[in-house]
Parts: C-alpha cells; sequence; structure tokens
C-alpha cells in the first residue's frame, strides 16, 4: 500500500501543487503578478537558472554533484567576452571559450572515473582552481567582463525576442527539449541512468561506465557554457564575482526539489522544470513584496534543507553509495 501511495503521490507532484498554490495566492495579493510582463520577468529570470539546473541534473543522475558549474560557466564566457574586445573573431573566441569549459568539465569526470575522487571534493577543488586560474592569467585586472556593442549577433541570444517570448526563456525551453530527448532516446543517456541506478550492475551490463561519466560532466562543462552566454548578453556583462554567491545552491536546491535523487538514477528534466518553477514564483513573490534578499536568501536555504530530508526519505543512499563518498 505505501508503494502505492509513492507512485501515485511523489515529490514532484507535491512541488507542482504547491507552485500553483503560490501562484493562485499571489494572484490575489499581488496586483501585478499576473500582468504579462511580469510572468515574462518571472521566467526570463529563472531561465539561466534551470539551464544549470539541467546541466546539474545529468551528472546527479550519475551519482555525481558538480560544485564547478558556475565557476567555469563565470570563467569561460568572461574570457570569451575579453577575447571579443580585444579584437578576436567571435567564431574563434566561442570556440575557445566552449572548448575551455569542455576541457574543464571532462577533467573533472577524468579525476572522478579514472582517480576516483569523490565528486564532491573534485568538483569543489576544479571550481576553486578554474575561478583562481581565470581571474590570475584570462582575466586579470578585473572583476566585471563588459559585453561590446560589436559582438554582433550573439547578443539577441540576451536580449532578442521570438513570438513575443524573450529569448532566455526560448534558449532554455530549447535546451530542456534537447536534455529530454538526449537521456530519454539515445544509448548514453540511458547508460547515465543505468550507471546511477546501480554502478556495479552496469559494469557487469557491459556499459563503458568511466567514459560515461567523463561524457556527463563533459555536457555539464558546455551547458554551463550557454548559461552563461545567456547571462552575459541579457546583461551585457559578465561578473565574475558571481563565483562567489549562493547560484550554485540554487541550482541545487531546483534539482533537489524538482525529486531529482541525490542517490543517483531517479530524475528527469521534468522534476528540474518544476523545482525552477516553484523558486521563480516563490522569488518573484517575495522581491514584489520587497522582501529583503537575506531574507529570501534563509527562505531558500530552508527549503534546501526540507527538500534533502525529503530526498534521503524517499531516496536512501544504498551501501554502494556511501562507499564512493557521492552525494
Amino acid at each position: 500500500m505505501a508503494s502505492r501511495h509513492t507512485r501515485l503521490i511523489n515529490q514532484e507532484q507535491i512541488v507542482f501543487g504547491l507552485t500553483v498554490l503560490l501562484f493562485v495566492i499571489f494572484s490575489f495579493m499581488l496586483p501585478n503578478f499576473l500582468a504579462s510582463n511580469n510572468i515574462l520577468s518571472l521566467l526570463r529570470s529563472v531561465a539561466v537558472l534551470g539551464m544549470l539546473g539541467l546541466g546539474m541534473l545529468v551528472v546527479v543522475l550519475g551519482r555525481g554533484i558538480d560544485l564547478s558549474l558556475v565557476a567555469n560557466m563565470a570563467i569561460s564566457v568572461a574570457w570569451t567576452v575579453q577575447l571579443v574586445s580585444r579584437g578576436v573573431p567571435l567564431s574563434v573566441a566561442l570556440t575557445i571559450g566552449i572548448g575551455f569549459s569542455l576541457v574543464a568539465g571532462l577533467i573533472n569526470g577524468l579525476l572522478i572515473a579514472y582517480a576516483e575522487i569523490p565528486p564532491l571534493f573534485a568538483t569543489l577543488a576544479m571550481g576553486t582552481f578554474i575561478y583562481g586560474f581565470g581571474r590570475a592569467h584570462l582575466i586579470t585586472g578585473t572583476d566585471v567582463v563588459y559585453v561590446p556593442q560589436t559582438i554582433g549577433w550573439i547578443l539577441e541570444l540576451g536580449q532578442g525576442t521570438f513570438l513575443g517570448i524573450p529569448m532566455p526563456i526560448v534558449v532554455a525551453a530549447a535546451t530542456a527539449l534537447i536534455a529530454y530527448f538526449f537521456l530519454r532516446y539515445t544509448k548514453p543517456g540511458r547508460f547515465i541512468f543505468a550507471v546511477g541506478d546501480n554502478i556495479a550492475a552496469a559494469r557487469i551490463g557491459a556499459i563503458a561506465v568511466r567514459p560515461i561519466l567523463a561524457l556527463q560532466y563533459g555536457l555539464s562543462g558546455a551547458i554551463a557554457f550557454l548559461a552563461g552566454v545567456i547571462t552575459a548578453t541579457s546583461v551585457q556583462a559578465m561578473n565574475t564575482r558571481i563565483v562567489d554567491s549562493n547560484l550554485i545552491y540554487d541550482v541545487i536546491l531546483v534539482v533537489v526539489l524538482g525529486g531529482v535523487g541525490l542517490s543517483g538514477g531517479k530524475g528527469s528534466v521534468r522534476n528540474v522544470i518544476v523545482g525552477t518553477l516553484l523558486i521563480g514564483v516563490l522569488l518573484n513573490g517575495m522581491t514584489i513584496m520587497d522582501i529583503q534578499y537575506t531574507v529570501q536568501n534563509v527562505v531558500k536555504s530552508l527549503i534546501l534543507l526540507v527538500a534533502i530530508v525529503a530526498d534521503s526519505v524517499i531516496n536512501p543512499r544504498d551501501e554502494q553509495t556511501g562507499q564512493q563518498g557521492d552525494i
């Protein structure tokens, strides 16, 4: 009977119900909440968060975590923008930037897959290295790198519209759709689920586990770069101090909150979307009510704590996961 209830009412459905409830409450409480401009602003404000959540989803499904995600995003895109400002052709700068992001992600994967360093420590160290190396050797002398007007068509990704919908929302939706088809209909996508569900069984089933682990982090790096491009072109700058913000915790929050199991092998793109929408509605409502930023962080922290506790109950860590040191 318990298992039947678990199937009928899961965390994703509860979070979706809370999102709808908050949406209805804010609609009655806040006069401008239902305005079309505010709804588009709400979705646009969480578009990058949702994209980063998709990058985190790919690694969490395989029993990992990527704490270098924000550092990779900030430094790779800031370097790209600075190269363009110095006269490097946009195509070359983009190739260098995404190459840096992919290599950083793949190094994470290699450290975890072949050196068998726990993902928590490997990605934390890599994030610190990326930020320090980037500030010291790639974008020296400034915290904020401004996007020049001469950067061309790429500005449309952050500032343009498609059928009246801001491009950040369109790009986030397209990224979610691609991630969905990749995880559901491709062999590497299904292998990621298999590795996360039971790594020993995956090996017995002739799945190349180590290359799959490396692939996860490479994909995470690529998504981080795209999210960074949207961020930079939206505000025409990339502030590298974003690495010191709470953004990485917000990314983990939307993933866990939506119902993705930190023990691996359980979750979907839909979970990330649901978690992102709840946080978007909540933050938008609190912002309209002029609630202080520090109070908003406290609320998000409490929600993250509750979500992690719920995850530990719904998706308990098994003995193998505990031995690996994964989250």
